[in-house]
């Protein structure tokens, strides 16, 4: 006879059989992000990254981060570009100012495959905060508050990771909800 208990461990037993054995890619915008697809492949998908996609045209980034990597892109959102004064975004994807948008837009790159645990464990092997040299020069500082690992940059704007270690074929992206500049 099947008792209650004898039940419970059946269909516990039988959701594990169909578990996944590794965990999915969180979706980003909306979209599936592909592990076998590089960071652009899979940015252009996000309709949360429009203004990010746009910008890394702008700044002829699109062969580098399509390239092999590896690399850490802490990718912020359509409303992370919203937060910056108007007209920001219209005036920096500007031919004229390419070198500037290269400049922010390289300060969100590191040249690593970091996923947040081991950024977790950094940080709390350098007592708290963790420096984080970007590919395009700046020096972020990692924290973690609660769960969540935060990036600030040279002038104080904190940036906080919303979706984390979403797998690509030549890295990892980190959603962030706050654009980060460079000094000055």
């Amino acid at each position: 006879m099947l008792t209650r208990h004898t039940l419970i461990v059946a269909a516990a037993l039988s959701l594990l059989a169909v578990a996944p054995a590794v965990a999915q890619n969180p979706m980003v915008g909306g979209a599936p992000m592909m592990e076998n697809k590089n960071i652009v492949e899979n940015a252009v998908n996000s309709k949360d990254h429009t203004t990010l996609v746009a910008a890394v045209k702008a700044a002829g980034l699109v062969e580098t981060l399509s390239g092999p990597g590896p690399f850490t892109v802490f990718a912020p959102t359509n409303s992370a570009f919203a937060k910056l004064p108007p007209g920001t975004v219209e005036m920096l994807v500007k031919p004229e100012n390419k070198a500037k948008l290269t400049k922010i837009l390289t300060c969100h790159v590191v040249a690593a495959n970091a996923m947040s645990p081991a950024i977790a464990k950094m940080i709390m092997d350098d007592k708290g905060t963790h420096p984080v040299k970007t590919v395009g020069g700046c020096m972020l500082q990692a924290k973690m508050v609660g769960e969540r690992i935060t990036l600030t940059d040279e002038n104080g704007n904190v940036a906080t990771v919303t979706i984390a270690d979403v797998k690509q074929s030549n890295g990892v992206i980190h959603v962030v909800d706050t654009v980060l500049l460079p000094k000055g």
